[in-house]
């Protein structure tokens, strides 16, 4: 059941990005014919606590019912009003290297409200090519794309010595949102909203639990 949703401008971040993992959740349960879920059902999909699950929904205003749970059509649709733009958005990525180029695969098709439609890059030997539908430009024609086809996101995949200026480059052309994939943390203005994804720290955070749990094992063992 929906209430009143009033305004989402202060979501915590953490409630947006796993309420983006809750529809992609909800829509694989759907596509295998399932109408409701509960709380706990929720939580097992992303290991994470029901609490947690009920608080993220209370915070859009939306509840279950002690009998059936959650509708799912309503909360994929509600998850989508929140996070989609109403007339849909678009997004190019910097870099059509092997992580831009994976990406765009990845991503194709995956969400009509927000779609990839330009790349860059200043390799001669890409310009002018298509991938998976997405027309590859040379750098050089960043701004004029950009302001053509109303581009507002940009996902950055270049070397790391050249990102800060890339992302000049990108906030100069009018770019609302980044996403720098590279390791080399860049800085933009407040009016830009900066999300950075560095995958050797994530990969030495995974790593670390992995070798605590280890030692947990191991002290048990020697137990």
């Amino acid at each position: 059941m929906m209430e009143d949703r009033g305004t989402f401008d202060n979501l915590p971040h953490k409630t947006i990005a796993r309420l983006s993992q809750y529809r992609r959740a909800l829509l694989l349960c759907l596509s295998r014919g399932k109408s409701h879920i509960f709380s706990h059902e929720i939580a097992s999909i992303q290991h994470i606590t029901p609490v947690q699950v009920r608080r993220d929904l209370m915070l859009i205003g939306y509840s279950g019912t002690l009998r059936k749970g959650y509708n799912i059509k309503e909360l994929i649709n509600l998850i989508g009003n929140i996070i989609d733009s109403e007339e849909g958005i678009k997004v190019a990525i910097v870099g059509m290297g092997n992580l831009g180029r994976a990406l765009i695969n990845y991503f194709s098709g995956k969400r009509h409200k927000l779609s990839i439609i330009a790349g860059f890059d200043t390799n001669p030997d890409k310009i002018g090519n298509t991938m998976n539908g997405v027309p590859c430009y040379s750098a050089t024609r960043m701004r004029e794309i950009i302001e053509k086809e109303g581009i507002q996101i940009a996902i950055i995949t270049v070397p790391a010595e050249n990102a800060s200026q890339t992302a000049n480059e990108l906030v100069a052309a009018g770019i609302k949102g980044l996403l720098n994939y590279t390791p080399k943390p860049i800085d933009v203005p407040e009016y830009v909203y900066l999300e950075e994804y560095d995958m050797i720290t994530t990969l030495e955070k995974v790593a670390f639990y992995v070798k605590m749990k280890t030692l947990e094992e191991e002290n048990i063992t020697t137990i």
